[in-house]
């Protein structure tokens, strides 16, 4: 996230907002001590089961980890720490959790599966669906939407924006109106001159599907995308809460105690562009559809989806180094290419990338978060774990 914001004082903590290439994000600034790893079973492979016990007794590391592996029919769970400090429980791949910017892989999903049933066409533009937003707006693309060079403002920094998210967290947005935000504003610049990663993209996406097909865009992700992958534990809420269990979300910082803030923000601020929750088992599913394609989109669009920008990253960037395609990210690390996406939200930093066959797939949760401007020595050292498991899961 870009941008920072100090709200009111609450109980023992601040409040602190920020933006983190998802949405605003409100962060606890109580100060936390490492978690420690929970005793977990014999791991097929004990050193990497081992970096994830360093990660989480790290200073102002996650609580807790867990990590998906698919490889063909074959399944490995590895975990570490907690999904509930009060507890104790470890993580579990039926917890649900907030999945943060890997929400745009779904709204590129449904733009891409609509684009196969001859509802849009990737040339087609704001002006042409989307009439109201402003004039300045209308030649961009569901293309330049898609791969972040649309040059639309991020409604996620508007000053109005966040100054609400001040006063409530919990804010009710009207999600269909976010971009009224910035829509005194022109692009930041040409579309399709350069890659510059914005939350208002999906927002347009998604109500550019919604104005072809007559229907909500919570509709249309489970028609074409719950659905078709049988994704049963997904969904787009509009509050704050979160389903039962859940991965709970904390703010850690150095040496108060990890704040849990799983439930702080309503998903409503962020909807399309990073408001989904799922489960690790759910998101492992849909990562390995997203990434193969197969079945999933035609050979036509999906070699549309992988036209990369070289060095345009996710956020936060994902293991190795990153390409940017149409909502999907390429990861070359040094063992070989996976496809996916990353995000982060308060209490969450996220992983899911699959191979381009779609037979290996992962999911790579942390609660808490992490970005390039929060945490980015964390970060750093979350990569490297990261593109350690995706050695593991291209070698075996």
């Amino acid at each position: 996230m870009s941008a920072r914001s100090e709200v009111r004082s609450r109980s023992r903590a601040r409040m602190r907002l920020s933006v983190v290439g998802l949405a605003a994000s409100a962060v606890l600034a109580a100060l936390v001590q490492p978690a420690q790893a929970t005793a977990t079973p014999p791991s097929p492979d004990g050193a990497l089961q081992q970096q994830l016990n360093d990660l989480v007794r790290t200073a102002g590391g996650p609580p807790g980890v867990i990590v998906l592996m698919r490889q063909g029919d074959r399944k490995a769970v590895y975990r570490a720490g907690v999904a509930d400090t009060t507890t104790g429980r470890p993580p579990r791949t039926t917890d649900h959790m907030r999945i943060a910017s890997v929400a745009k892989a779904f709204s590129g999903a449904v733009a891409l599966r609509l684009v196969d049933r001859g509802k849009l066409n990737l040339n087609d533009t704001i002006g042409k669906h989307l009439p109201s937003l402003p004039t300045a707006w209308h030649q961009v693309t569901l293309r330049q939407l898609l791969n972040h060079t649309s040059g639309l403002p991020d409604f996620s920094t508007a000053p109005a924006f966040l100054e609400i998210l001040q006063e409530d967290p919990r804010h009710h947005f009207d999600s269909r109106r976010l971009l009224d935000f910035v829509a005194g504003q022109d692009l930041v610049f040409p579309p399709g001159s350069r890659y510059e990663y914005s939350n208002s993209d999906n927002i347009a996406v998604a109500l550019m599907a919604e104005a072809v097909t007559g229907q909500r865009y919570e509709r249309l992700l489970d028609q074409l995308v719950y659905r078709p992958l049988d994704l049963r534990q997904t969904s787009l809420p509009q509050g704050y809460r979160l389903p039962r269990p859940y991965l709970h979300g904390y703010d850690v910082t150095p040496p108060a105690p990890p704040e849990d803030i799983s439930e702080v923000l309503s998903a409503s601020g962020v909807w399309a562009s990073g408001g989904i929750v799922s489960t690790p088992k759910d998101l492992n599913a849909f990562i390995r559809a997203w990434a193969g394609g197969h079945g999933f989109l035609s050979k036509e669009t999906r070699h549309q989806q992988r036209t990369f920008i070289p060095g345009a990253a996710s956020e936060p960037a994902g293991p190795g180094v990153n390409a940017g395609g149409l909502a999907i990210f390429r990861y070359t690390t040094r063992c070989g290419t996976v496809y996916g996406h990353t995000g982060n939200f308060p209490g969450y930093t996220q992983f899911a990338a699959g191979t381009a066959d779609g037979k290996r797939s992962l999911t790579f949760s942390i609660n808490t978060q992490t970005s390039k401007s929060m945490k980015p020595e964390l970060l750093a050292k979350v990569r490297a774990v990261q593109e350690d498991f995706v050695c593991a899961l291209l070698r075996r």
